[in-house]
């Protein structure tokens, strides 16, 4: 169909450049190696701020599940905080950190956080009484319960919260690096945008794409029943 269209001349080539002309940038970007440099930059600020996230989510997260008092005191401020999109703390990122790194990593733990934390508290909700009541029966202590009956039960909700946080951490690294660094792939589209290279945004777009793909089924193994034993268990 792209081709088609291209082939009609239903759009300018430099607004919509055919298919031919995008193979031809993807070659030159990986010959003159921005692509790699921008892909490894992005991915860097993705790791970081992703899995900070998910480290301080799931923490936070049983702690306030398990402490009913802390989660009716935090309850309302997190309910108020989560709706705020990531990309209106940008002002405050190039503030409080300048350009560089550093805000783009802030930007992209603030997208993936409070979904992690918000499912974290859900899922050590749910947990059903009857499996601590049978922990004590055990006299399991609370280092045997988080391991034996609280994290095997949360862990299914937490690898799914993990692959919605990662979708939206990949949208917001585009739109940070857009503003708040000088490299990665979301610079490249605005920097590409800018110098009339639609061809070298769609090079990005595709990338971002692929790369996404690549680590939300890298993620998605985690569900698979050797490592999740509830939920995900086949019957």
């Amino acid at each position: 169909m792209w081709h088609l269209v291209s082939l009609a001349k239903i759009y300018d080539p430099n607004t919509l450049p055919p298919p031919s002309r995008v193979i031809k940038a993807f070659s030159e970007l990986l010959a003159n190696g921005i692509l790699v440099r921008y892909s490894v930059a992005s991915l860097f600020r993705v790791t970081i701020g992703f899995y900070l996230a998910v480290l301080l989510g799931i923490l936070i997260g049983i702690l306030l599940g398990t402490w009913q008092k802390g989660c009716l005191m935090f309850y309302s401020l997190i309910q108020f905080l989560r709706p705020i999109s990531p990309l209106a703390w940008i002002p405050f990122a190039l503030l409080w950190f300048g350009i560089g790194d550093s805000s783009a990593i802030f930007l992209i733990f603030l997208s993936s956080f409070f979904p992690m934390l918000f499912s974290t508290v859900v899922a050590v909700k749910n947990i059903p009484q009857l499996y601590f009541q049978i922990g004590a029966n055990f006299d399991f202590t609370r280092l045997e319960t988080f391991k034996f009956i609280v994290l095997p039960a949360i862990l299914p909700d937490i690898v799914t919260a993990m692959r919605i946080s990662l979708g939206v951490a990949w949208l917001v690294v585009v739109a940070a690096e857009m503003i708040a660094v000088k490299s990665g792939l979301g610079y490249l589209i605005i920097d590409s945008r800018n110098a009339l290279r639609m061809d070298y945004v769609i090079v990005a777009m595709v990338t971002i794409g692929l790369i996404g793909l690549v680590i939300d089924k890298a993620i998605s193994q985690l569900q698979r029943p050797g490592f999740v034993r509830w939920k995900f268990e086949k019957k």
